[in-house]
C-alpha cells in the first residue's frame, strides 16, 4: 500500500505580504497574525506547520509553543540548529514540548542558509563542520530519548558522562526528524537520520534523480525504505489561471534590483539556494508549465511557486506524488487566505486522485 500523504503549512513569523515591492502591503509579525495563520492551517486540514528561523523571524520554539496552545491537532515542525543550544538541553526542550502538546512535535534539522547570519550570531563553524556538529547533536538526542539509563558520549564536539533528561518524549521512539538541504552533507545526514527529506522546487526529473541518490545513501544505514521524501513549495491558486498569474505577478511588482542582489549574495553559500537561482537563471520564469521562479528574486529558500487554477495546481503536485513524494510543506500569500483556498479547491482534487492516502479530515 502507498504511504499516506501529509501536508504542512508555513507560519510567517517575519510577517506577511501580497507584494514584496510595496511596503504598504506588508503585514507585520504579531500574535494576531500567527493565530490567524495557524488556526486557518488547522481548519484547512494541514497536518503540521513549519516555523522559520532566519534573523528576521521571531523565535521559533516560543512561537511554536504559543501556536500549539491555540490549536487542537496540528503539529509544529521546529528547527534544531547546531551550535545554538546544547543537545542535552535541546533533547529536554523537545521532549517537554512533545509531552505538553500530546505528541505534536517534529524536529527540523537546519545547518543554516546564510554564512553572514551564522557569523553575526556567533556561530563560527564552517558549514561542513556545522553538519558534523548536527550529526552529533542528533545522535545524542536520539540516545537521550531512547535510553533507559544515563548516557555517555565521546565525539569531536561533545563529551557526555552520565547525561539524562526528563521527561521522555511522548512519541515513540522519538519525534520525527525532517531535513531540507541540497548539499552532500545535508543528504548524508538525511540518509542516516531523517524521517523525511524535503526538496525545494525543481524539475520533476531532477527530483526523481535526487530521491534515487538519497535512497541509495540511506541503504548504507539500512534505511532505504524508512526515509520518506517531500517538497517545500509555494502555491498561488485562484479560481482561474489568469487570476492566479495576476496574483503571482503582484507579489514581485516593484521589486528592486537591490532586493534581488541581497538575496543572491546573502545566501550564496547555500547549495539549495544556488540550485534555485540556477533554475531561475537558466530556465527563466517557468521551470515547468505551472512552476514559477518569480519570487526567487526576493525570497530566499523555497522560492518556486505552483501557480494556476485548482486543477492545474493539483496536477502539478500530483507529478511529485507520483515520483514518490509523500510530504508537502506549502506556503502562499496571504498565508491564512491561501491555506483556505488550498483546502477548498486543491485538497479535494488530490483526495480524489489518491484515495485513502490523505491523513487529515
Amino acid at each position: 500500500m502507498s504511504a499516506p500523504l501529509e501536508f504542512g503549512w508555513f507560519l510567517p513569523t517575519s510577517g506577511d505580504t501580497t507584494c514584496y515591492g510595496d511596503r504598504s502591503c506588508a503585514v507585520p509579525p504579531s500574535a494576531a497574525l500567527f493565530d490567524r495563520v495557524v488556526l486557518a492551517a488547522e481548519a484547512a486540514g494541514f497536518e503540521y506547520f513549519l516555523v522559520p528561523v532566519a534573523a528576521t523571524c521571531w523565535e521559533a520554539w516560543i512561537s511554536s509553543a504559543m501556536a500549539v496552545a491555540k490549536t487542537k491537532r496540528i503539529k509544529a515542525l521546529v528547527a534544531a540548529r547546531p551550535g545554538y543550544v546544547s543537545p542535552v538541553q535541546l533533547a529536554r526542550m523537545a521532549a517537554t514540548f512533545d509531552q505538553l502538546s500530546s505528541g505534536r512535535l517534529s524536529v527540523n534539522l537546519i545547518a543554516g542558509q546564510s554564512e553572514a547570519e551564522a557569523t553575526a550570531e556567533g556561530i563560527t563553524l564552517a558549514k561542513e563542520d556545522r553538519y558534523a556538529l548536527m550529526a552529533e547533536d542528533v545522535a545524542i538526542m536520539k540516545a537521550l530519548w531512547t535510553a533507559r539509563g544515563p548516557v555517555d558520549f565521546a565525539g569531536r564536539f561533545h563529551t557526555l558522562k552520565g547525561a539524562r533528561i526528563a521527561p521522555q518524549p511522548l512519541q515513540q521512539p522519538h519525534p520525527p526528524f525532517y531535513l531540507g538541504g541540497g548539499s552532500a552533507e545535508a543528504w548524508a545526514l538525511s540518509a542516516e537520520h531523517a524521517d523525511t527529506h524535503l526538496f525545494w522546487g525543481d524539475t520533476p526529473s531532477r527530483i526523481a534523480e535526487n530521491i534515487a541518490t538519497i535512497r541509495g545513501l540511506a541503504a548504507r544505514h539500512g534505511r532505504a525504505e524508512a526515509i520518506g521524501f517531500g517538497m517545500r513549495l509555494q502555491i498561488c491558486c485562484r479560481e482561474t489561471e489568469a487570476e492566479a498569474w495576476d496574483a503571482a505577478h503582484e507579489l514581485v511588482r516593484d521589486v528592486t534590483e537591490a532586493q534581488t542582489r541581497f538575496i543572491r549574495t546573502h545566501y550564496a553559500a547555500s547549495v539549495a539556494n544556488q540550485r534555485v537561482q540556477q533554475l531561475a537563471r537558466e530556465k527563466g520564469e517557468l521551470i515547468a508549465p505551472h512552476l514559477w521562479t518569480g519570487i526567487t528574486r526576493v525570497r530566499p529558500g523555497a522560492g518556486i511557486v505552483v501557480v494556476g487554477d485548482p486543477r492545474q495546481c493539483a496536477a502539478t503536485l500530483q507529478e511529485f506524488i507520483d515520483l514518490g513524494c509523500r510530504s508537502f510543506c506549502l506556503s502562499g500569500y496571504l498565508h491564512d487566505e491561501e491555506a483556505m483556498r488550498f483546502a477548498r479547491w486543491v485538497r479535494p482534487l488530490l483526495a480524489e486522485r489518491n484515495p485513502g492516502r490523505m491523513l487529515a479530515a
